[in-house]
């Protein structure tokens, strides 16, 4: 596996155009099977060179921000189904410019911004708050009992307001099709009616899809007969899904050091720089052909290249000695990780290259000093 590392540039980002098209493939059948629009979440994949690819079998996305809603005009060609915590007042009148659908956070965002929407064509939503999640890490549940994000079941609201065409909802995180069921049940009892009066329901993202086990046939069930019950258009907008398990992180290690019988491997990455979903989560990454420590094998915590004391991750087994110069593979970091890296430190921020399904290596992207210095002033 990955016998080409030595034709790629340390550290990089690389993503392996098979294993995307693959994705994509199982995407575009559930969007067709389930009658239903699936759309990119930004938020967790934005790699914009590879939107010539993704284009080839979806055609929408969606912005949690100005930024992101005109990457999508100006890089996907499409107008995107934007969601903002809050709008700026400032920004309003570019996001309409880039947006074909805009979600409200609050009732209060809609009143203030709705005549500018309207007047614009833009098919306007309120996000709800089923207060109900499956998910365990409480970082990234939406549906705590004081959630900012949405209308919880304590709003009084009996009708629409005049000029809201859709309902939206969030609070899955990499889960599967039975997580959400249980979510729609909540989500209907609260707020059912609700959902009759509009014309289209976002189902968020969160519906890991692409990931080996998960029941799409349920899923599409699940989504045929909520469709046909409301008569109703149905959007999930996924991030995770489209990217799951299509790259890696490349690194090398720089350093081996020991204190107290505990020997550290210290990489040209950085935890707190590049993936920082493993320190906020946290969780161990998965790295090619280490393991959990086991007792009798050449065992190393991998450190980090920032100056933050907790930027490692705990011990690895692997089957020999390392040594300096060594490649370390840091296995399925494409979602959720080149949309997250900081400057911090001024470390190397890693390339960002293509495994082509021609099998030859493109190199997209590679940062330097000047991208640095233009974070700060």
């Amino acid at each position: 596996m990955h016998h080409y590392i030595d034709k790629i540039p340390s550290p990089c980002f690389v993503i392996e155009e098979r294993t995307l098209r693959r994705n994509l493939e199982l995407i575009h059948k559930v969007q067709q099977e389930a009658g239903v629009e699936i759309i990119l979440a930004f938020k967790g994949f934005a790699m914009w060179s590879v939107f010539d690819i993704v284009s080839e079998y979806i055609t929408g996305a969606a912005a949690s921000s100005l930024n992101e809603a005109r990457l999508s005009f100006e890089e996907m060609k499409v107008k995107a189904h934007t969601y903002c915590v809050g709008i700026n007042p400032q920004e309003i009148d570019d996001l309409l410019n880039y947006s074909s659908h805009l979600t409200f956070n609050s009732l209060g965002e809609f009143n203030k911004y709705k005549d500018k929407a309207i007047t614009k064509g833009i098919s306007c939503g309120i996000r709800i708050n089923p207060g109900f999640s499956t998910v365990k890490t409480e970082l990234y549940n939406p549906a705590s009992p004081y959630s900012r994000l949405g209308l919880t079941s304590g709003s009084s609201l009996i009708h629409l307001p005049e000029g809201i065409e859709g309902i939206h909802f969030h609070s899955l995180c990499e889960n599967d099709s039975f997580a959400l069921e249980k979510t729609l049940v909540i989500a209907e009892e609260k707020f059912g009616h609700l959902i009759k009066q509009a014309k289209w329901i976002n189902m968020g993202g969160g519906h890991l899809m692409t990931k080996e086990g998960y029941d799409t046939k349920h899923l599409i069930s699940l989504l045929k007969s909520f469709k046909k019950k409301y008569d109703i258009h149905i959007i999930l907008e996924p991030g995770s899904a489209f990217a799951w398990q299509t790259g890696y992180l490349l690194s090398t290690i720089l350093d081996i050091v020991e204190n107290n019988d505990v020997k550290t491997a210290i990489l040209d990455v950085s935890f707190t720089c590049h993936m920082p979903d493993c320190l906020e989560m946290p969780y161990k990454p998965e790295i090619t052909g280490a393991t959990d420590p086991i007792s009798g094998k050449p065992t190393y915590r991998l450190g980090g290249n920032s100056c933050l004391a907790g930027d490692f991750m705990t011990a690895y087994s692997f089957d020999n000695k390392l040594k300096v110069g060594d490649k370390v593979i840091f296995e399925d970091m494409i979602h959720y990780t080149m949309v997250k890296t900081t400057m911090f430190n001024g470390v190397k921020h890693p390339s960002i290259g293509i495994w082509t399904k021609d099998d030859s290596f493109k190199l997209i992207r590679e940062f330097n000093y000047e991208d640095y210095k233009n974070r700060l002033s």
